[in-house]
């Protein structure tokens, strides 16, 4: 039995999607005959970034914030201030890779909203607002398509899932609740695309863009590690936090990424573009 163009397509995009994963620096996608790339709903494609990007943040928040923590090192809200010997806590790590991956992908959209935001930027407004009311009751992720702003828009439940994260929001200066608990819905990740659907070449490039947007934010922290005075500036390089006073660098980090991420990934991405009738754009 010969496989079906459907097939093919699937097996092309799995194999283009492991070059990229495993590769530092995603190269430009080839020429590939129109029937090759697919169409995708965007909320397919906007709840694999999701998985992706959370993996990475957990992994930052359990190896470097935790175990750091534990040896000495300090993370704080204001880390890139003149003479601040500190690192991004989690959600600011999310914020240092939003803004990189805006620069390279416009049309995807990434924040941390909430209904009682450190920062008014991040306040729900609008449709967003009564759709995370939901998000907040059911702690389930929501999916819907933004008419006014003709964007695809998928909202994740953002949890306290650290006491530091809890410490820090109710003793902020800025902060506009004083009570938050641990495991209390705190926001949502919330995702957006321009349209309705998203070609299966698109969503490839989108995850490794992703992936490497969250690894450049992570080696900016390295950059200003690298100047901490005296006793504040930890050892860099191949050994992590739970090993003593140490920071991994930026290759070891991207591979310890890699090594947690790519299997998973690559067979969400699969099982997706199996699932989906050969739609060519």
């Amino acid at each position: 039995m010969r496989p079906s163009t459907t097939t093919l397509a699937g097996a092309a995009g799995f194999v283009l999607l492991a070059i990229y994963l495993f590769v530092s620096a995603p190269p430009e996608l080839p020429d590939r005959p129109a029937d090759a790339s697919r169409s995708i709903p965007a909320e397919k494609a906007l709840a694999l970034l999701d998985a992706e990007n959370a993996a990475i943040r957990a992994l930052y928040a359990r190896e470097i914030v935790g175990e750091g923590t534990k040896r000495g090192l300090d993370f704080r809200e204001d880390w890139k201030k003149d003479g601040v010997a500190a690192g991004p806590l989690p959600a600011l790590l999310l914020r240092e890779t939003s803004n990189r991956l805006q620069m390279d992908v416009p049309e995807l959209g990434l924040f941390l909203g909430s209904d009682y935001p450190l920062v008014k930027e991040n306040l729900f407004k609008g449709e967003q607002a009564r759709h995370y009311q939901e998000v907040k009751k059911t702690l389930r992720p929501k999916f819907f398509f933004d008419a006014a702003q003709g964007r695809t828009t998928a909202m994740f439940p953002d949890r306290a899932s650290a006491q530091s994260c809890v410490t820090c929001h109710n003793e902020h200066p800025h902060t506009p609740k004083k009570d938050w608990v641990l495991d209390e819905p705190m926001g949502a990740t919330t995702w957006s695309y321009a349209g309705r659907q998203v070609s299966s070449e698109t969503m490839l490039r989108m995850v490794a863009l992703l992936r490497k947007s969250a690894v450049d934010a992570y080696a900016s922290y390295l950059q200003r590690a690298e100047r901490f005075e005296g006793g504040a500036r930890p050892d860099i390089g191949a050994k992590w936090p739970r090993d003593g006073f140490y920071l991994p660098d930026r290759e070891t980090f991207r591979r310890a990424v890699e090594a947690q991420n790519s299997a998973s990934t690559l067979n969400t991405v699969f099982e997706t573009l199996q699932s989906q009738p050969g739609d060519p754009r």
